[in-house]
């Protein structure tokens, strides 16, 4: 279940143009999130605006009780988040959704955001670290596991938390439509060919991508891990009013029919996922 949970700014701070990270105490809602699940923030006091946002948990901190948001200001609801100062309190819904599944067993990870759709990838990286050192236990069949991180943005100022990813993963890859950061291109592009040039069909097998991002970049995602037999996690950007399934406002047609992102998911397998 949900929790309405009063959570106190620790840190909060510009990171680019429109982009914040926003640090919250939580006693109930940090020892309980896993990644890739949400919260809904009441971004001011009153009705204006009506409606909570939702945001991906960027990272958690079960230990310190913290969690740790990150965000752009794209309209009325994030322009008043964006004023929250340090030690005021914001009335936070969550944790919400489905979040990620990491299977130990599986050698190599390979974590997708294009866009703002990089935030979850954080708190799911320093997750598959965590389970990267119990596979290293001597007791353990599974002795490593590779973690590669693709960012794709549409320019250089764009692009987010490559420095925070490139302190947990093995590699990062950065991709830019303008080419003015990293390589020239979409970050599905660099994915295929990582799959083409680094694993073998023994590795394919062995391997799972994670994506978040815009819906044309997940269908691409998804055409590839199709065609090369890997398992795939996608997790979905919608608009979200209640995030606890209610409102039907944000229905995904799947091969079992419609399911609401904010409950069913955010994330899915992509092999359930029906893209028109």
């Amino acid at each position: 279940m949900p929790i309405q949970e009063k959570c106190r700014v620790l840190v909060h701070q510009p990171i680019g143009p429109r982009f914040y990270q926003l640090t919250l105490l939580s006693r109930d809602i940090a020892t309980q999130a896993q990644p890739g699940q949400f919260v809904e923030v009441k971004c001011a006091d009153g009705y204006v605006p009506l409606l909570r946002r939702p945001i991906s948990l960027h990272r958690i901190d079960p230990q310190n009780e913290t969690f740790t948001l990150l965000y752009e200001v794209v309209g009325q609801g994030t322009e008043l988040l964006a004023k929250a100062a340090v030690g005021a309190e914001l009335d936070i819904l969550g944790p919400l959704g489905t979040g990620f599944k990491i299977d130990p067993a599986k050698k190599t990870h390979l974590l997708v955001g294009g866009g703002m759709g990089v935030a979850p990838l954080m708190a799911l990286a320093e997750e598959v670290k965590i389970q990267k050192s119990k596979a290293c236990l001597p007791d353990r069949q599974v002795k490593s596991l590779d973690l590669f991180i693709l960012i794709g943005a549409r320019n250089k100022e764009c692009v987010q938390c490559e420095g925070e990813l490139k302190a947990v993963a093995d590699q990062v890859i950065v991709s830019t439509d303008d080419g003015s950061y990293g390589q020239k291109g979409f970050v599905s592009d660099q994915l295929l060919d990582i799959i083409n040039n680094r694993l073998s069909v023994v590795s394919c097998q062995s391997s799972v991508i994670y994506a978040c991002g815009p819906r044309p970049m997940l269908k691409a995602v998804a055409q590839i891990a199709a065609q090369k037999q890997i398992d795939c996690q996608l997790s979905l950007e919608e608009r979200m009013a209640c995030g606890i399934g209610a409102c039907k406002g944000c229905a995904v047609l799947t091969t079992s029919g419609y399911k609401m992102v904010c409950k069913d998911g955010p994330v899915f397998n992509a092999s359930d996922l029906v893209f028109s």
